[in-house]
């Protein structure tokens, strides 16, 4: 059995589990565990682009993608976390182009953007463009570039570990995650 310590550990390696280790990579030390290779999470599945209300091509804004993700859930959605994550998606975006995400753009040099199923403009009144896109590739670049940043902060992977349980201690009476117990498939 092998004992490692980190300040942060993180269980998978989607975009989203990258995408919190470069924010801890840049203060702490973070280890990622993941059951396959980094790239090859299902983040790499989004061919399409990723929506973000930047009016780049034409005009639109982040009320207008509030609500076609509302309407788009059958109004079932949160709506406060539709309309978070449709504010804080733009930043998203602008983000991965620091990062260097390859984007697709318009002759003026912007991120290109370009229609997809359900975004629309004033309340679906027609359609607006607002996936942002790499081509046909856009969530293998998404990973591509989480992954580059990953290494430059120093985070260190465990790749093809499966999780099988969280380490917990109380502290104040408080029941709080120390650490997890892990399988290396290769063993």
């Amino acid at each position: 059995m092998q004992v490692h310590h980190y300040d942060v550990v993180i269980v998978g390696a989607g975009g989203a589990g990258m995408r919190a280790a470069i924010e801890s990579g840049q203060r702490a030390r973070t280890a990622v565990l993941t059951k396959l290779y980094p790239t090859r999470s299902h983040t790499g599945a989004a061919q399409g682009g990723m929506c973000a209300a930047l009016a780049n091509v034409e005009e639109d804004n982040w009320e207008w993608h509030t609500f076609d993700t509302v309407k788009g859930g059958d109004y079932l959605v949160d709506q406060d976390a539709a309309e978070v994550m449709a504010k804080e998606a733009i930043d998203a975006v602008l983000d991965l182009e620091k990062m260097g995400l390859p984007f697709n753009r318009t002759p003026e040099g912007k991120i290109d953007q370009r229609r997809f199923g359900g975004h629309t403009r004033d309340h679906g009144k027609s359609a607006v463009r607002r996936s942002c896109y790499a081509a046909d590739r856009t969530g293998h670049m998404i990973l591509q570039t989480l992954y580059q940043q990953c290494v430059k902060h120093g985070v260190e992977f465990y790749n093809e570990f499966y999780v099988l349980d969280l380490i917990m201690t109380e502290v104040d009476g408080v029941k709080r995650p120390a650490g997890v117990v892990s399988y290396e498939l290769a063993t």
